[in-house]
């Protein structure tokens, strides 16, 4: 995409996600378990409005006698992408989580409601770091391609931590756009084991203007105290957290 056509994308999409947003129905085009624990789902949704990277859906269920369960999951394809992806974790007596992963199937139709967020979308000019961690590298990936797309990659860093190098999804393709990865239980060549420090930490807050923490409750909590700690504004940070009821 072309500098102009980036600038008409802004202008287009500065209204997606703003106001509230219609049940509509999403078409599940690719599913894909990239870890036993894990389902990447990629859907064509109707009526789709756009997003900023950082937003996420509603999935709802809908069993024969309407009960309903429903659940958030956040966007890991950027705007640009005519299919919405998903990355889902399989819980334990996750109602939604275990039939992404072992029931629905390849032209199975879904109910969806989204884009969903406003608090922790980044807005693809403002200078961001992201520290994630396991499955909240999500909102990460929707970044990193949105700044990639937009040819911004220069505003976004990107702290990813797991415990294993397995563990860590998307792992190539963080590596693939300069991210630095952490990982608590594994030494790598480069890095003994361990979390992430504030040494680590400092370059790449130079310059950012706003941080995105996503992870677990656990993870979230470190993540903030962690940027606190290396003298970053507690009013910059925006924190998303994730239970074990995907709530």
């Amino acid at each position: 995409m072309t500098g102009g056509d980036a600038v008409a994308l802004e202008d287009e999409f500065a209204p997606g996600g703003t106001g509230a947003t219609a049940w509509t129905t999403g078409r599940i085009i690719t599913k894909e378990l990239p870890a036993p624990h894990l389902v990447r789902l990629r859907l064509h949704v109707e009526d789709r409005q756009r997003h900023w990277p950082g937003q996420h859906y509603l999935l709802r269920l809908r069993a024969p006698d309407d009960y309903t369960a429903q659940r958030s999951y956040s966007v890991a394809s950027g705007d640009s992408d005519p299919l919405v992806e998903l990355l889902v974790e399989r819980l334990p007596d996750g109602e939604v989580s275990e039939f992404l992963a072992d029931v629905a199937e390849v032209g199975d139709v879904l109910e969806m409601r989204g884009p969903i967020g406003r608090w922790f979308r980044w807005d693809t000019r403002t200078p961001a770091l992201c520290l994630v961690g396991g499955t909240g590298v999500v909102p990460a990936i929707s970044m990193i391609r949105a700044a990639r797309h937009l040819g911004r990659s220069d505003l976004l860093r990107v702290l990813a931590v797991a415990r294993t190098p397995e563990e860590l999804p998307y792992a190539e393709e963080l590596a693939r756009a300069g991210a630095t990865i952490a990982f608590t239980r594994h030494a790598t060549s480069t890095r003994p084991a361990g979390p992430p420090t504030a040494a680590e930490v400092a370059p790449l807050l130079a310059g950012a203007e706003v941080a995105y923490v996503c992870g677990s409750s656990r993870f979230a909590g470190f993540g903030e105290e962690l940027l606190v700690g290396s003298g970053f504004s507690p009013e910059a940070i925006r924190v998303e957290r994730f239970g074990v009821t995907g709530s």
